[in-house]
Order: C-alpha cells, then structure tokens, then sequence
C-alpha cells in the first residue's frame, strides 16, 4: 500500500496544473474516434443508396455530410497541435522537477552506499520508458476505448446477434493475452536493472580511462562492457518475446474475429435475417477497429503496467537514505566539537574507529594524521554525518549530531574534499553556487581564499570547463574554500585537500585555511611539513581507528612517540 501511495503521488505530478492541455489532448481523441464511428456510418448509408436501399440517405446529404466531417478535422488537429506537446512538455518538466528535489533531499552519505548509475538509469532510461508507455500511449488508450466501444454498440443497433458473435469472436482471445502483463511489467524492470548495471561498467571505464589506457587493459575493458551490453540485450530479447507473444494473439483474434464475423453474416443472410450490403460492409469497418483495439489492447496495458512499476520503482529508490530532520541549531559554533567513545565500522563485522575521544574547540585550527587506512577520513565524514550506524556521540556545542536537521548542520559546517566538484559555468557561479550574495561579500571571500590573482586574470565570467577541466587543482581547492566562506560556515572540514597538489601549491592553500580566523577548522592530512603543523592550535594522530596522540607539534615531538616517527620518516 505504500508503494502504491508513493507511485500515486509522483503520478500526481504529470497532471499538477496540467489539466487544462490533458482534458484537451483527451477531447481530440473522443472527437476523432467519433469521427472514425461517423464514417462508418456514412459508408453504411453509401452502400445502401448505390444497393437500393430505401431508408438510406440520398447522395446529396451524404456529399454534405462527408464534407462537414472533413471540415471538422481541422480545429480538432489544431487543437491536438496544442494540447498534445504542451501536456507532454508540462508533465515531463514537473516530474523531473520533483523527483529530483526528492533526490536533494537523501543525506550526504546515500551516495556512499547507493550506485550512482541507478539514477543516471531511473532519469533516462526509466523514464524515457514512462513516457513512451505512460505518458505518450494515454491518447492511444483512449482512443482505442471509445473506438473500440463505439463500434460495439454501432455494431448492437445494426445487428445484435452478428455483433455479440463479432466481439465475441475478438474478446475472447483478450483473456489469454492479459496474462502475459505481468510477465511483461518484470521484463521491463530487469532491462531498467541490467541498464543501471551497463551505465555503471560504461561510468567507471570512461572515470578510469588514463589507467585503462597506461596499463594496456583496453581488452579487459571491452571484455567487461561487453558482457554488461549483453546482459542489456538478453533482457530486452526476452520483453521483445513477450511483445511478439502478445501481436501473436492479437493477430489470432484479427483472423479469426473477421472470418468468423464474414461466415457468420452470410449464414444469417442465407436463413433470411435483415442483413444489407451496407450492414456488411459497416461490419467489415466495425470489426476492423475491434480487431485493432484487442490487438493494440493488451501490449498497451502491459506496456503501462510496466511504465507505473518503473515509476514505483524510482519512488522507493528516491525515499531510501532521506535523512530524519532534527532540531534547529544556531549557524555559529561557540564551544566546539565534542567527540565521546565514537565506534563505527562501513560493516558491522569490521569496525574501522574505536572508541574515539576528542573535543575539537571553537575557533581553533586542527590537523588530523595518521598512515593510510587509520581512519582520518572517516572520522571526518562522520563530523559532516555522511554516514549512519555509528556509537558514541558527535556533539555540535552539546547537540547531538544525528539530532540535528540537515539545514541547521550544513549551515555550520563545510567540508572541502580532495577532489572538488565544479559546475561547467563561471568561476563566480561556483563560487556563489548560482545564488545570491552582496557584491562585496563575494569579494570577501575570493580575497580571503587566495582567488584574486585568477580573478584579476581571467574574470569572474571565465568558464571553468567540464569538470574544472579549465582549472588548476590549487585554482579548484580554492574555489571550495570560498565557498564555505561566503556561506559564512563556522567549521570548516578539509579532507586530503592536497593530495593531488604539488608541494609549493599544497603549502599555500593549507597556509590560506590555517589564516582563516573565527572558524573551527579541522584538516585531515598526509603533508607532515613541520613549518605547517607548527601552526595549528593541535594535532590528532590516528594510529589503526584509535587516537595514538593528540597535542601540539611541539609537544608532540617532545614525546617522541608515534607522530615523532611519522614525522621523522616524512622528512
């Protein structure tokens, strides 16, 4: 039941203020398979003149009438010109818009367990799919019902025994192919599912094509897109089978429905029942647009079936990992970070921090170091609460993180990482983030953060490229650290930010965090540059998840503990 309230109320969204185009696109398909209905009727009455009937109508009113008809196709196709692209236009923009504000709305940490590529799949394989099976088949759907229904009954006022023989002779293999919907709703989802796991091989080998290229594994990678586009095919041949499987009965009810319906008539016009050549031939046209409705029917349900499962689908996916609001905090830390007795493991089985304890003050600088696979990282993701499942406490001045809401907590905190996301835009709008700030808080901040020679250089309005591609790594750290400052964030979380710098580039964007006053800032590091570490207010040395040391570069080298020989050996 909640996933269908959840499917109900995406589906809502196609139709939000779109009612206006849908009632109108709905109307030029009533109108048109009247028109279908009101040309049969005049081929009826066409027949009957040239046979002699006597009720039927004279060439002179059928001539008008054929051509009022024609006249009418015009406003109604002018009218399907507007409605038709219109609600397409509105109802794909809406529901893109709101599923994509669902997306915003998952925690930082969603994407450390969830794949990518499954909404890269869900936002265009997906929903290329609702739209082409949903969406786009809506005018065909009700189009084929009062056609189809239409005819029914036009087939009842002409003849009622040869129409309940006719639609009999159609309706009945329908049971059989209705079946075949569900099988067809799980084919589509396992071709969403194998195109997921394609974009993901086809994400990675482009993301890690300088490797693939320097070590000669080209083969490999073909070897393992290839397997992915196969499995991709496989469960496409199958949802193609049971596409064929389904025109296979419905060509079945085509032949025999107009076969059966042809005996039928010539047997009650044999025994003497009022059946006229234009009856015949109204019955020829009739049981045609019957035969076309079972055989359209039955793919069209399926394909719609499988549209609203794949939009069911993209709702559970989007609710997974939303984080639970909190309370409101102020944006300004005035006593610190407190860290008590913090265990967290990515598995259960496999803990990564033990029982960590530390009190990061307000205002103050700090370094976080330690070899590889010590946990510097993690502790600092779990500061910005990317990720769940921890035990202990991380306190915000006294509030507990897991207790504050998502507004309140990236309001205080800005975490700049290794690799630094820039937009395909100019570098003032991803420093703003394509929002508002007064001009000279702006130039605050590109002062603050060592910006002004780029700016000076090339302009504000410069192009950063796809992927920062136009920027250096310093020029991209930099550009992160403005914009936790024009946020005005109090605490400032930097995680291996020079590790893909060169020395003299490391040393300056380290040394423009450590001038940065009034803001706590809490560095993870692998540069051990004593003039650096000297001027942070304290160290934390992390030695296998638990805490080795922590104090001041002097006081720590005074011990000649664990960080004395890190240093020693970095040197």
């Amino acid at each position: 039941m909640k996933d269908k309230s959840l499917r109900k109320e995406y589906i809502s969204t196609f139709f939000r203020g779109n009612k206006p185009a849908y009632l109108a696109m709905l109307l030029t398909s009533v109108l048109f398979s009247a028109l279908n209905l009101g040309a049969a009727w005049l081929i009826q009455q066409l027949v009957d003149n040239v046979s002699g009937e006597p009720d039927a109508l004279s060439l002179g009113k059928l001539a008008v009438l054929t051509a009022a008809m024609i006249l009418l196709i015009v406003p109604i196709k002018g009218l399907q010109y507007w409605a038709q692209p219109q609600f397409m236009k509105k109802a794909l923009t809406q529901f893109k818009s709101f599923a994509f504000r669902e997306l915003t709305k998952k925690n930082i940490a969603s994407f450390q367990s969830e794949s990518v590529s499954t909404y890269l799949s869900a936002f265009s394989n997906d929903l290329t799919a609702v739209e082409t099976s949903y969406l786009e088949k809506q005018y065909v759907l009700v189009f084929n019902i009062v056609w189809g229904s239409g005819a029914v009954i036009l087939m009842l006022l002409y003849s009622p025994i040869l129409a309940v023989i006719a639609t009999g002779l159609c309706f009945l293999p329908l049971l059989g192919s209705m079946r075949q919907g569900a099988r067809l709703e799980k084919a589509e989802k396992a071709v969403s599912e194998k195109n997921g796991e394609f974009t993901a091989s086809l994400k990675d080998i482009l993301s890690g094509f300088s490797v693939i290229k320097s070590f000669r594994a080209e083969g490999a990678a073909v070897g393992l897109l290839k397997k992915s586009s196969q499995a991709v095919e496989a469960a496409k041949c199958r949802k193609r089978r049971i596409n064929v499987l389904l025109g296979m009965i419905g060509g079945i009810a085509s032949f025999s429905a107009q076969m059966g319906t042809f005996l039928a008539g010539a047997v009650l016009a044999y025994f003497g029942w009022d059946i006229t050549p234009g009856t015949m031939f109204v019955f020829m046209d009739l049981t045609g647009a019957v035969i076309t409705v079972v055989e359209q029917m039955p793919e069209l349900l399926a394909s719609r079936r499988a549209a609203l499962g794949l939009v069911e689908k993209m709702a559970r996916t989007l609710e997974l990992n939303i984080r639970d609001e909190g309370k409101d905090i102020p944006n300004r830390l005035t006593s610190g970070i407190s860290v008590r007795h913090l265990c967290f493991g990515y598995e259960p089985e496999n803990e990564i921090l033990h029982n960590i304890n530390i009190d990061f003050e307000a205002g103050k600088s700090y370094a976080v170091v330690g070899s590889s696979g010590s946990g510097k990282s993690t502790l600092l993701k779990l500061l910005m609460a990317s990720h769940h499942g921890y035990s202990g406490e991380i306190c915000y001045d006294g509030a507990e993180l897991m207790g504050i809401s998502s507004k309140s907590l990236y309001e205080l905190v800005s975490m700049v990482e290794q690799n630094v996301f820039v937009f395909d835009a100019s570098i003032r709008d991803n420093i703003t983030m394509f929002r508002d700030f007064p001009a000279e808080d702006v130039d605050r901040a590109i002062e603050l953060s060592g910006l002004s020679r780029l700016i000076n250089e090339r302009g504000g309005d410069c192009l950063c490229g796809e992927n920062g591609k136009n920027l250096s790594g310093g020029e991209k750290q930099r550009i992160a650290i403005a914009r936790s400052l024009l946020q005005r964030s109090s605490v400032l979380l930097a995680d291996e930010v020079t590790a893909a710098l060169d020395a003299e580039t490391a040393y300056q964007v380290i040394g423009d965090i450590l001038k940065l006053d009034g803001i706590t800032r809490v560095v993870v590091t692998h540069s051990l540059v004593g003039s650096l570490l000297k001027q942070y207010d304290g160290i934390v040395v992390l030695k296998d998840g638990r805490i080795a040391e922590s104090g001041a570069f002097d006081e720590l080298m005074d011990r000649k503990g664990y960080f004395y020989a890190l240093y020693t050996v970095a040197q």
